[in-house]
């Protein structure tokens, strides 16, 4: 009995150990593919990537840069989030026709909506070329001349490697520079929007839910790709026609349960697995906090406003959730760091790093990386902080100063390019500040300046605040910018900017807005970012050679590279978790759960009439389990930003959820993962179904699915 604990023991510590951790597709043969049909898959490394033969990767397009999106019909449609397409959703609506709180369907492809500048990007071919990226470098003295010869290097491959005519070359790096791949990519540019169900089930929970489980949010929404008569990427037309797909994904009914193995395909885009204990450190102590405070007060401002105008609503929907999606999830990963003692664990590996250093006789190559990471960490920190509190009060959450910093660099044109390059870039200003004025409301904005600029004079480090902004009151210099600036709407904006270049700069430096921006954007530029900019430099060539080092005294482990936006498998499985002491909590949540959190008129936890009406009947169709209409579930796979919209797929291949969150406790993974308590949070793909079939009534859409039966064999039609 006794040996059996220890053989069971053992078991469970190899299965957590073949889970997590973000992996190029086309190097899944060997190990990862061992693990994974350890795990229960019954699929091959070929089947995941081909390049001779349709495979998965050709059903995964990246979503407009951002997200992820899968296709799921041989005539394109697309799925992906209610949150990646919330901007397009946002752009069709009006008070009139308000697609966010109403939903929107298309009944037939003429009815679909096209969408400017929103593209999708498929992966055709990855290629390691390391070699050729690195070329020449061994012998350059600097880091500075390393990284210029290794971005030439990357220009000329990208200009001379085959490709066709309507695709692109792409070079990223991997492993801090250690490794560098080749991506063959084709754009489609005709997208237009098929379905979206109404914020009250897309955004079920809204922020409160944000980065939480139970979780009861259909996160969904449905695009089509189109394409011209040879099935190339071409530019919208009437003229274009559904895309044909390589590969289409089969929408399995079977459901899931715990133990179910799970694989989340997709474009993760950034983790920071192989930081320093130092630096983790300092992202908890001090980065963290400080924007996480920012976005509080933030975010508060606009909430208020939102709850008492919907016009305003609309308006900001869009932008309240972007700020507050970071701002939750940087509360998460600091707890999730310190409950975890990720800053000891740390530490303690690198002593054993250390010990191995000595062992192979490195010392001389890698003894004093720890101790180097230590002196820039310390060097960097009130840059860093300055830096963050800069990009987060200027640049993200107070749209007059955006807008003023883009006028400033108006003005740095000038000063380094002249008239013309002026003129140019005025011109472009002027037409493209049309749309965002569209969604700007200055009493608003006036009320975050108000806070934002208040935390920026009292916490930034005091060595890099303008003299104009020590000691302000922080109400009279709101109502003097927002009461007198020619920023606060598109009208003043224009007259602001007529005429020549002379009259122009001469009218912005006597601006309010303007000259608050431009003491602050001065300030940054010339004493922050430099210095921040050379210690990077110095943290990012150490980075690199803690990699190499990593790599080297760990041949064999299980060392991934940090998501970077490129394509990647992530796998594992359907799991629950224990949170807390006598927290236990299920892998699968179902619709009685949202009846349970339902709140009339609020606008995070209402509920249709007619998802009451279909719940109360139980008519859940072909979609039900056991009498119960399941909506989310959770598992082990190691996701992060980027993953929003990726395909969680059973061990045959076939679609059964829709990644859209993580648990908060869990947020830390993009830093520290642990399997024990990091969940990804998906859409069950019955619940997606049920939405459009029975609550849309879009018949039309469920007819172009491919819908089976795996674990009964067998390929259903639409009843």
């Amino acid at each position: 009995m006794k040996h059996l604990k220890l053989l069971l023991l053992f078991f469970v510590i190899q299965v957590q150990a073949q889970q997590g951790g973000m992996w190029i597709p086309s190097l899944l043969q060997g190990m990862n593919e061992k693990e994974m049909k350890n795990l229960g898959m019954k699929m091959t490394a070929a089947d995941i990537y081909s390049v001779n033969k349709s495979s998965l990767k050709d059903a995964v397009p990246h979503f407009n840069g951002g997200c992820t999106s899968e296709v799921i019909s041989p005539k394109g449609l697309l799925l992906t989030n209610h949150h990646c397409g919330f901007e397009a959703i946002q752009n069709h609506s009006t008070v009139d026709h308000d697609y966010l709180t109403n939903g929107f369907w298309a009944y037939k492809m003429s009815e679909e909506l096209p969408n400017e500048d929103l593209v999708v990007t498929f992966i055709v071919k990855i290629e390691d070329v390391t070699s050729k990226v690195l070329e020449g470098t061994a012998t350059l003295a600097t880091e500075l001349e390393k990284q210029k010869k290794i971005q030439e290097n990357i220009t000329s491959l990208i200009n001379s490697l085959p490709k066709e005519s309507w695709q692109e070359n792409k070079i990223r790096t991997f492993y801090e520079g250690n490794q560098y791949m080749l991506f063959v990519t084709e754009t489609y540019k005709d997208v237009r929007l098929v379905g979206a169900p109404p914020s009250s089930i897309g955004k079920f929970g809204s922020d409160t839910d944000n980065w939480v489980w139970p979780r009861h949010t259909g996160d969904f929404s449905l695009f089509r790709i189109y394409a011209d008569k040879n099935n190339h990427p071409a530019s919208y037309s009437k003229d274009n026609v559904p895309y044909t797909p390589k590969h289409f994904l089969p929408v399995s009914l079977d459901g899931v349960k715990e133990d179910d193995f799970t694989m989340v395909f997709g474009y993760p885009g950034k983790t920071s697995e192989y930081l320093p204990a130092v630096a983790i450190e300092q992202i908890v102590k001090e980065l963290n906090p400080a924007k996480i405070e920012i976005r509080d007060n933030a975010l508060k401002v606009a909430d208020g406003f939102m709850r008492k105008d919907n016009a305003i609503k609309i308006q900001y929907a869009s932008k309240y959730a972007g700020i507050a999606n970071y701002w939750k999830k940087w509360i998460g990963e600091t707890q999730g760091l310190t409950k975890s003692n990720a800053v000891e664990i740390k530490r303690k590996q690198e002593v054993v790093f250390q010990e191995k250093v000595g062992k192979a006789g490195k010392q001389a190559e890698y003894g004093n990386l720890l101790t180097d990471f230590e002196k820039n960490y310390s060097e960097i920190k009130s840059y860093a902080l300055a830096r963050d509190y800069f990009s987060e009060v200027a640049l993200r959450n107070t749209e007059l100063l955006s807008v003023g910093y883009k006028l400033y660099q108006l003005e740095q044109v000038y000063n380094s390019k002249g008239e013309q390059a002026f003129n140019d870039r005025k011109n472009n200003l002027i037409t493209g500040l049309a749309d965002f004025y569209k969604d700007f409301n200055a009493n608003v904005d006036q009320k975050v300046f108000e806070k934002l600029i208040h935390l920026y004079s009292t916490k930034s480090p005091k060595e890099f605040l303008p003299n104009n902004l020590s000691n302000i009151n922080a109400t009279e210099l709101a109502n003097e910018v927002y009461g007198n600036s020619k920023l606060v709407n598109y009208n003043s904006i224009k007259e602001l900017l007529s005429g020549d270049s002379k009259t122009v700069l001469a009218n912005l430096n006597a601006d309010k807005g303007f000259i608050v921006i431009k003491s602050m954007a001065d300030k940054f530029l010339k004493e922050v970012a430099p210095k921040y900019d050379e210690i990077n430099l110095r943290i990012t060539a150490l980075q690199r050679t803690y990699m190499k080092a990593q790599l080297e005294l760990n041949k064999g482990s299980r060392i991934f590279p940090d998501a970077n936006s490129t394509l990647r498998v992530t796998y594992g499985k359907v799991k629950g978790y224990e949170p807390k002491d006598a927290t236990i909590y299920t892998p699968v949540t179902y619709l009685d759960g949202a009846m349970e959190k339902y709140i009339p008129g609020d606008y995070e936890f209402d509920v249709p009439a007619k998802l009451i009406d279909l719940y109360k009947k139980k008519d859940y169709g072909q979609y039900s389990e056991n009498g119960k209409m399941p909506v989310c579930f959770i598992g082990t796979n190691h996701t992060t930003g980027g993953n929003s919209g990726s395909p969680a797929i059973d061990a045959n291949g076939n679609l059964i959820g829709l990644n859209f969150d993580r648990v908060w406790e869990g947020t830390m993974s993009d830093i520290y993962y642990d399997p024990s308590i990091c969940r990804n949070v998906m859409v069950d793909i019955r619940y997606v179904l049920f939405i459009i079939d029975k609550y849309a009534g879009a018949n039309n859409l469920i007819e172009e699915l491919k819908l089976v039966h795996p674990k009964k064999i067998k390929v259903l039609k639409k009843k």
